[in-house]
């Protein structure tokens, strides 16, 4: 798909994205995009760039109700950042839609989001997927493009932003969308899972990266520390103790701190990393542990799981 920046919606754009992103309380401050366009377009697969960029979306939301989800919005701590999806699917009350954004604007900062794209392209589409046109079968789909052209050309009129999909694969619009739409808040918006795993028991299938951490000293022949985990504060000092464990911890979080933009840059919203020791009890957990705190500290949000301790 190819993108097309009209120049007036391109520029208002721009101004838009150059107000601060975050309330004087460092959360995001409250915003909603409203996505719409041509049948076929790409906005589920733009639905899904924003929530990668965390926001609250909502598919097809009835236009009566946008003022409401919008105050909710305003007054919730959980929902800040907004995205809905608005198309011909609501028939004749889209012509309400106008009418509503205006006093919605006056709400919250509010930007809409129009795609496109020519018809070669949408009936190339329609020809793949074999869905009907949400106008309805009894016309051919050009015909029918034709006739949802003039339905949404008012609300184009009212865009921000308008893109021509026509040239762009699903990544390539996804891409763009995260470079127009993120925050500077959202430079680090992945989410991390450090996984601590027994090789006895498997190396997880969702992990994507895998470090082994058996050459490290083993708790499990000290007595005492048989029957505890690494959470346990003795046993994370013991496995501390040791010079190698420190160097690891140092050398592993660097790593990380180092590739997660890059990983990000490439579009990606998670990544699982696994350490892996015997039986899953201590060395792993306790490495899950620290490397996790070091990737918290960075700015990264991360889920600490233990999936094989206790057993």
């Amino acid at each position: 798909m190819h993108l097309r920046r009209i120049g007036e919606g391109f520029s208002r754009t721009r101004n838009i994205h150059s107000a601060k992103s975050s309330s004087r309380d460092g959360r995001p401050r409250a915003e909603l995009v409203l996505i719409t366009g041509l049948s076929g377009s790409g906005k589920a697969s733009a639905l899904k760039a924003f929530e990668d960029l965390g926001f609250y979306c909502v598919d097809n939301l009835p236009v009566e109700l946008i003022p409401r989800f919008a105050e909710l919005a305003m007054q919730s701590a959980e929902i800040q950042r907004t995205a809905i999806v608005v198309d011909v699917r609501e028939g004749s009350a889209l012509e309400k839609l106008p009418g509503i954004l205006k006093s919605v604007r006056r709400m919250i900062p509010t930007k809409v989001l129009y795609l496109e794209a020519n018809d070669a392209a949408l009936l190339r589409r329609f020809s793949e997927t074999r869905r009907p046109h949400p106008l309805g079968t009894n016309a051919p789909v050009k015909a029918a493009l034709q006739e949802e052209r003039k339905h949404l050309r008012s609300i184009r009129a009212l865009a921000d932003l308008v893109i021509d999909t026509s040239k762009f694969n699903v990544h390539e619009l996804r891409a763009h969308i995260t470079e127009q739409f993120k925050h500077a808040a959202s430079d680090k918006n992945i989410l991390v899972s450090c996984v601590s795993f027994g090789f006895r028991h498997g190396v997880p299938e969702d992990a994507d990266l895998v470090f082994d951490v058996r050459f490290l000293p083993n708790p499990h022949f000290v007595p005492e520390f048989r029957p505890l985990t690494g959470r346990h504060s003795r046993v994370a000092k013991y496995i501390r103790s040791f010079p190698q464990t420190q160097e690891f911890i140092k050398r592993i979080s660097e790593l990380l701190v180092y590739l997660l933009p890059h990983y990000i840059e490439e579009g990606k919203s998670y990544l699982t990393i696994s350490f892996g020791c015997t039986g899953g009890q201590h060395r792993s957990v306790m490495i899950a542990e620290e490397v996790g705190k070091h990737l918290r500290k960075a700015g990264y949000r991360v889920k600490i799981v233990h999936r094989d301790s206790p057993k």
